[in-house]
């Protein structure tokens, strides 16, 4: 088994979207509603999101990475500056908690029939690895700190365990919340 991580660059939008909407529904999830804001799409792909986000892998820092497994697309993680996700960036539940330009991981996804075989680490390690690559000095996520077993059936936005396994420490918590649980901030430092 061999996993490589790669930004979702133009040439890797269909393998993004046969991890994330591979019928390519329309009104199924393009990983934006996290990211941007509803005059952003109109903006970006004139009311079409799948169009909004083809435009976002189009920048000088896609929208995340995409793991695949023996070439195989099994995974997505949105990863980005926080200061390039207006609806994080402007958020009043999960607030900066200093002056550090981070990158933000907002959502993970593993593909159906990739699931519980070992994809997040890789995933997450290769979005750590990309934001490392671009000069990021941190990597902050918000997942649900979740006192038992949460229904993880399509994209989420992780567990505390999963990110401490890969060298997150929790540094916060936020007025957000997911699916009843409270949402902490977890960070890891690449400097």
């Amino acid at each position: 088994m061999t996993f490589e991580t790669h930004p979702v660059t133009p040439d890797r939008f269909d393998d993004f979207a046969d991890v994330i909407n591979p019928k390519r529904r329309e009104t199924h999830c393009w990983c934006l509603s996290h990211r941007l804001r509803a005059k952003d799409i109109e903006e970006l792909g004139g009311g079409d999101r799948e169009q909004a986000m083809r435009a976002l892998c189009e920048r000088e820092n896609p929208p995340g990475v995409v793991t695949y497994l023996d070439g195989v697309p099994v995974g997505w993680c949105n990863v980005g500056p926080r200061a390039e996700i207006p609806r994080l960036a402007g958020s009043k539940l999960i607030r900066p908690i200093d002056d550090v330009p981070v990158w933000s991981i907002i959502c993970v996804v593993v593909r159906s029939g990739h699931r519980k075989k070992g994809v997040t680490r890789p995933l997450i390690e290769g979005a750590v690895e990309y934001a490392a690559s671009r000069g990021a000095p941190a990597v902050e996520a918000y997942p649900v700190d979740p006192p038992g077993r949460m229904d993880l059936t399509m994209a989420f936005v992780g567990t505390r365990p999963m990110f401490e396994k890969v060298g997150f420490r929790v540094v916060g918590t936020t007025d957000a919340v997911a699916s009843k649980m409270p949402r902490i901030i977890m960070r890891r430092d690449l400097s």
